[in-house]
């Protein structure tokens, strides 16, 4: 496996004018790729990639385990799309990812709103956090486990275990290559969800998230804010992105955020 990634190989195929990006860098090790390109008042499609984070954010502010051996990638978007449908660009990132587990010959699902499964018994293989600047921009990170990982990393909310792409078995380890299919990948979905002012149906996004969710159908519980917590059968994701859930009372519940665990049947 590379130890590093070659910055100008990369923009030379993704920035402009050979490619949809507007700047890309690679930096070697930084607290958090999100939160640099959240203070940088970067241009529409600004690419940034480390080899490592230190001080990596989850959701609800948990730590977000970021060894070495990992890709790390932020990438920072200025869609003209109603405020609302922003949450999308937090799927299409899944998706991507999808498809470039599946491009190495790994098994890839999703677990709604921000987890790529790998393998036949699902672990966890990256994470996704989207997060909105404060000039109305949006800062989507990406954490692909790529090497073996150590036997220190913490199980993610709800005991799943971690996993990594070397660990599945995967036919491609180079982490420029990865990078390069993942940015690709990125910008084809979100190009089309953009140019359908963030239609989630008519861009196709939603069938094909839909046809990667290994959350609909199965017995879920999700964690919301303040303490409450909804069991009952995942249904469907809307046109905004939230997940209908159906309660022990047979009502359907949205839900726009929250920790999702997948419950083993009865």
């Amino acid at each position: 496996m590379t130890t590093a990634l070659d910055a100008e190989e990369l923009r030379s195929r993704l920035v402009a004018p050979n490619g949809p990006y507007a700047a890309l860098d690679v930096v070697e090790s930084t607290a958090s790729t999100n939160a640099d390109l959240a203070s940088s008042n970067a241009a529409d499609r600004t690419v940034l990639i480390a080899l490592e984070q230190t001080a990596g954010q989850g959701r609800r502010g948990r730590s977000w385990s970021s060894p070495q051996g990992g890709l790390y990638v932020s990438v920072l978007f200025r869609p003209d799309v109603a405020p609302a449908k922003l949450p999308w660009l937090n799927l299409i990132a899944g998706l991507a990812l999808v498809r470039v587990a599946q491009s190495a010959g790994v098994e890839a699902t999703l677990k709604w709103p921000n987890d790529l499964l790998l393998g036949s018994e699902p672990g966890k293989g990256a994470g996704i956090l989207s997060e909105i600047t404060a000039d109305g921009a949006v800062v989507v990170g990406m954490g692909l486990n790529v090497a073996k990982l150590p036997s220190d990393v913490e199980p993610a909310p709800g005991g799943l275990a971690p996993t990594s792409l070397e660990d599945q078995g995967a036919a491609e380890l180079d982490r420029g290559e990865l990078a390069f299919r993942l940015l690709v990948e990125l910008a084809g979905l979100e190009g089309v969800w953009r140019k359908n002012g963030g239609d989630a149906v008519e861009s196709g996004v939603l069938e094909e998230y839909e046809e990667h969710s290994s959350t609909l159908g199965q017995r879920v519980r999700v964690e919301l804010s303040g303490g409450v917590v909804l069991e009952g059968t995942a249904q469907r994701i809307e046109s905004d992105g939230t997940l209908v859930v159906r309660g022990e009372d047979g009502q359907d519940n949205g839900v726009s955020a929250g920790d999702v665990v997948h419950l083993r049947p009865a």
